[in-house]
């Protein structure tokens, strides 16, 4: 008798860039991921503690259930393996993976290939604030429902000429990605993203066809390998997950901000 074939869905697995050099907002006195924004109740202390920036993202991914994730580091950037050590504080696993450079977020992603080529990949910046807490569920339950190769989840941005404008038909299928457009009516951009296999596989594809780039060229962003695949043939659609823009930490107005409204935990 044949062996039964495997339905099990595959793991989902979070993954999270963080190989920048934060240069918009230098010099800091630690990694932006760890900059503190707003407070956490300690539930062995039972007392407020900082909350740094990642942590926010991290919370999400394990509302929906993700308990594994890794970290993708810059060599140099030992403060958050240091800081957040196995995941023991959010009740996940974590790991790191480290790089000497990167020529652009794509790279760094794909650095994760050998350990997550079979996995749903959640990925998410640590430098980004957004809400809803549901974010990934909602991602989740539209994968499984319609069976894209990705989902993006898509809040509005303040101002889409620094970022990926998403465009989407009445069903949100994905159309097209623009990055950084000079049209003011597109509204919404992603923050979050789920992807299966076969993205993750088109990742690594479109990597190696860029490992030769001249290096004057601009440097490639996710939305660049993501605008790529759609082409390509690639099934994405996308959720919107809120109205409320998201914050970029990395920026100074979107550091300042974000600070004032963790401070009045609004966060």
């Amino acid at each position: 008798m044949a062996p039964q074939e495997n339905l099990s869905p595959p793991e989902v697995v979070g993954l999270i860039p963080a190989a920048g050099r934060a240069t918009r907002i230098a010099p800091l006195p630690c990694s932006k991921e760890l900059y503190p924004i707003g407070f956490r109740i300690d539930e062995q202390a039972h007392e407020a503690r900082p909350k740094v920036a990642s942590h926010y993202l991290l919370e999400k991914m394990r509302f929906a259930g993700i308990s594994k994730a890794y970290f993708v580091l810059r060599s140099g950037k030992w403060d958050i393996p240091a800081y957040f050590g196995n995941g023991s504080m959010l009740g996940m696993d974590l790991a790191y993976l480290t790089l000497e450079s990167s020529l652009g977020v794509p790279f760094t992603l794909d650095h994760a290939y050998p350990f997550l080529r079979h996995a749903m990949v959640a990925i998410g910046f640590p430098d980004i604030l957004f809400s809803p807490n549901d974010a990934f569920v909602k991602l989740m339950k539209r994968q499984s429902e319609t069976q894209p190769d990705i989902v993006l989840g898509l809040c509005p941005t303040s101002d889409i000429s620094k970022h990926d404008a998403v465009q989407i038909d009445k069903n949100g299928i994905v159309e097209d990605l623009i990055v950084k457009p000079m049209d003011r009516t597109l509204r919404y951009s992603w923050a979050i993203a789920l992807w299966t296999p076969a993205f993750t596989e088109f990742l690594h594809g479109y990597v190696t066809q860029n490992e030769s780039r001249a290096p004057e060229a601009p440097e490639l962003i996710a939305g660049d390998a993501i605008k790529a695949s759609v082409r390509a043939g690639l099934k994405a659609e996308a959720v919107i997950l809120s109205e409320e823009p998201y914050l970029d930490i990395g920026t100074p107005e979107g550091l300042a901000k974000a600070t004032r409204q963790g401070v009045d935990g609004l966060i």
